[in-house]
């Protein structure tokens, strides 16, 4: 039924101008609409990220977007840190050890950084 339509990821924000700055001038997504100026649509690969302003912003504590970035990742984590991204370090994961902020383990390369609102972002070498 669902698997041969498009999906988007979607983000609560609390402040849409500051989302939109985030977004598109941090991590340096296109920004393709603006609804009203409470709904941005941002393009990202294949996708889309759809970010709206909502009282809710910020509550989830999971992953809200997950980017498969390759052999990218530590030049991306090197352009988003300059750029003053802070990125989580968690210590406690299985298997996994923290190099600079790169949990590496099993294969792959994790990062996870928050948005502005608190939203947990999170880039793999997938």
């Amino acid at each position: 039924m669902l698997k041969e339509k498009s999906s988007a990821a979607i983000v609560a924000v609390s402040d849409i101008e500051r989302a939109k700055k985030f977004y598109r001038d941090t991590l340096g997504l296109d920004l393709e609409e603006e609804f009203e100026g409470h709904v941005l649509t941002f393009r990202t690969g294949q996708t889309h990220l759809v970010v709206y302003r909502s009282e809710m912003a910020g509550t989830n504590k999971a992953n809200a977007v997950v980017w498969g970035v390759g052999d990218d990742i530590e030049t991306i984590v090197a352009d988003l840190k300059a750029k003053g991204v802070v990125f989580e370090h968690y210590g406690d994961m299985p298997g996994a050890r923290l190099v600079g902020d790169i949990h590496v383990g099993d294969g792959i390369k994790t990062v996870w950084f928050k948005d502005p609102d608190g939203n947990l972002l999170h880039l793999n070498s997938m």
